[in-house]
């Protein structure tokens, strides 16, 4: 047995995850190499956007190059030093705007998806306003020596409530923002609640008509697919004055957007990413930062891609000293290069320890024998140019399994077969090729 210590639901939720080829939501501390500079300046991001700056990454990589591990690493940073995190996938339902209602539906996915240290799976939304009523209580309590029934809790309550909520008039939207937690907080007063569920709904963007939040709020506007982001940068504002460090949006699949055959409704995406950016950038949004994943598709074809949008391309493009081959952590741009060799040998290792305490066995791989599987796996056709850290960990995953299930097969044996179909499989596609060219 290995001497390592995890809980059985996190090396559960790390074999199910890596084995399925998707990121794990906890244990990645465990698996974690490499990507050290990217994340010493992400986290020199997050010092700025704690201190009423803000940030936007675009981070590319091919598929499976380990985008959206790092995102999610950086959603665990986050929220370990106290900052909300939301993440959300595009996709064709969610974009950052469209003629369907995409726009707003990416807002709700956030919303719902919003999470803290004490609530990392999502749903923090009522935790964080209970918490903020809760600690004001608390304090009006300490500081004035009251009982929880004084009536001058309620009051003083109320007064700090409305104070936050003032601070906040200024920005747009703020004064129906304010006006809806000020709604909340009389029916979480009242224990009305109808009151409050109607000013959750709102807050989450769930109202499709004007009409009917009047009728149940008393306010004339709604959350809707052109008005979405600028309530992320009040919430990111009222964050901070709820006692978090700042607000990190984490955007996946990118590529989506390239995926918009419409050329409109394609630009519209990338005009709402360019205000985006030039808000985080300009220093017009406090608190928040921004994070997006994609492809190098996405990024830099010509034809479709965010380059196509010239005030985006002039925006992202590299200086003539990193196109050079030199890497830059302060632009707006990450790409993702493959890890090292020795970085993968480490992840080898800590996935043989992480197996082995999950399935109660003794882990015997050796070094050399994890250096002979890596052999094998680089010297595949075109393992330069396709291979991917998802095909990796999936493939050393799948031999684990195999081995233990199957304890009469020799690794050795095992890998030697492996070799011997990787050899057959070019030749094959080679075939493939020429008949399809060859005609009679």
């Amino acid at each position: 047995m290995t001497d390592l210590k995890i809980p059985k639901r996190v090396t559960t939720a790390i074999i199910n995850s890596l084995t399925a080829g998707v990121v794990p939501r906890i244990g990645l501390e465990y698996v974690a190499v490499g990507r050290k500079q990217e994340i010493e300046a992400i986290l020199r991001d997050m010092d700025s956007i704690a201190e009423g700056g803000a940030a936007f990454r675009l981070i590319t990589g091919r598929y499976g190059s380990g985008k959206s591990f790092l995102l999610q690493t950086i959603r665990n940073y986050a929220m370990d030093r106290e900052f909300v995190v939301a993440d959300a996938d595009l996709s064709p339902e969610r974009r950052l705007v469209g003629s369907k209602g995409q726009g707003i539906a990416t807002y709700r996915e956030l919303i719902s998806r919003l999470s803290t240290k004490t609530r990392p799976d999502g749903g923090a939304l009522e935790i964080m306003i209970q918490k903020w009523v809760s600690s004001i209580q608390q304090a009006i309590m300490t500081e004035e020596g009251l009982l929880p029934d004084d009536p001058a809790v309620t009051i003083g309550v109320e007064q700090r409530i409305y104070h936050t909520i003032t601070q906040m008039h200024a920005l747009i939207h703020g004064f129906d923002f304010g006006k809806v937690l000020a709604t909340y907080w009389s029916g979480y007063k009242l224990g009305d609640d109808e009151k409050r569920q109607a000013a959750l709904r709102w807050l989450r963007g769930e109202y499709s008509t004007r009409t009917e939040a009047r009728k149940e709020l008393g306010v004339t506007v709604i959350i809707d697919d052109d008005s979405w982001y600028d309530y992320v940068k009040l919430w990111a504002e009222f964050s901070t004055r709820i006692g978090y460090k700042g607000l990190l949006l984490m955007i996946d699949e990118g590529v989506n957007l390239y995926k918009i055959t419409n050329a409109v409704s394609r630009q519209g995406n990338y005009e709402k990413l360019l205000s985006m950016f030039n808000d985080t950038m300009q220093g017009k949004a406090r608190h928040l930062g921004i994070y997006i994943g994609g492809t190098p598709q996405f990024l830099e074809d010509e034809r479709r891609g965010l380059f196509s949008y010239e005030a985006l391309r002039s925006r992202l493009v590299e200086g003539r000293f990193s196109e050079a081959g030199y890497q830059n952590y302060v632009g707006p741009l990450i790409r993702l290069n493959v890890l090292s060799h020795e970085e993968i040998l480490i992840l080898l290792q800590k996935l043989k320890e992480i197996h082995a305490l999950h399935f109660g066995y003794l882990a015997t791989l050796s070094n050399d024998q994890l250096v002979q599987f890596m052999q094998m796996t680089m010297n595949r056709l075109g393992a330069d140019e396709l291979l991917t850290l998802r095909e990796v960990i999936r493939d050393f995953l799948d031999l684990l399994h195999t081995l233990r299930q199957n304890p009469d097969i020799r690794y050795d044996d095992l890998l030697q077969e492996r070799s011997e179909q990787n050899s057959i499989e070019p030749l094959h596609d080679e075939m493939d090729q020429l008949l399809e060219e060859f005609e009679l």
